[in-house]
């Protein structure tokens, strides 16, 4: 589990397809990753296969990873949000974050305002029901709070912190990300 709040940016050192899906080389500061670590790469939960601490740490994207996410277009030199899997006794700052993208949007509109942007992003049918203003919404991994929903897009404010310390600083309007809708509301619709 995972709350969003993004701990770094990594850098894509590699990326090698092969028979089953693709493999990534994402440079990276943790200490200790160990193999079969989980670790959410842009708000998606991957499994470390091989690290150098300090260094860089390798992932295996499966075909339906690479179906559900845009990791197919990744290469070496773009930028990913990074956070180690939440401990146990470890502070939990965001919100229950899983790791399982549910769907790629793309970002609408760009706005600063003062010190901070305001980021519209299109809002797909099917996760409709999962928005609510106020609430909570994952994109690219980083925990955030719907500040306007409307039927077809939703706006987020971003904070100078979060700008500076995630990769939203090198999007652009038509860029994709990755959606993860709140837990919470999934479970209330399987009970109802």
């Amino acid at each position: 589990m995972f709350t969003g709040i993004v701990e770094t940016t990594g850098e894509v050192q590699a990326v090698i397809d092969d028979e089953g899906g693709r493999r990534m080389r994402i440079g990276a500061p943790f200490e200790g990753l160990d193999h079969g670590q989980s670790i959410s790469v842009s708000g998606v939960c991957l499994t470390v296969e091989k690290a150098a601490d300090g260094e860089w740490f390798e992932v295996f994207l499966a075909r339906e990873t690479l179906a559900r996410t845009f990791f197919d277009d990744l290469s070496g030199g773009d930028q990913v949000n990074l956070e180690r899997a939440m401990p146990a006794d470890g502070r939990f700052d965001g919100h229950i974050v899983q790791g399982h993208v549910d769907t790629t949007t793309e970002i609408v509109g760009i706005e600063q305002e003062g010190e901070d942007w305001t980021f519209t992003f299109s809002l797909p049918e099917a996760h409709r029901d999962y928005l609510v203003q106020k609430g909570s919404i994952t994109v690219d991994g980083i925990s955030l709070t719907v500040a306007d929903r409307r039927s077809e897009e939703f706006d987020v404010a971003i904070i100078p912190t979060t700008y500076a310390e995630t990769t939203l600083s090198e999007k652009s309007v038509g860029d994709p990300v990755h959606l993860e809708v709140d837990v919470v509301a999934k479970y209330v619709e399987q009970l109802v």
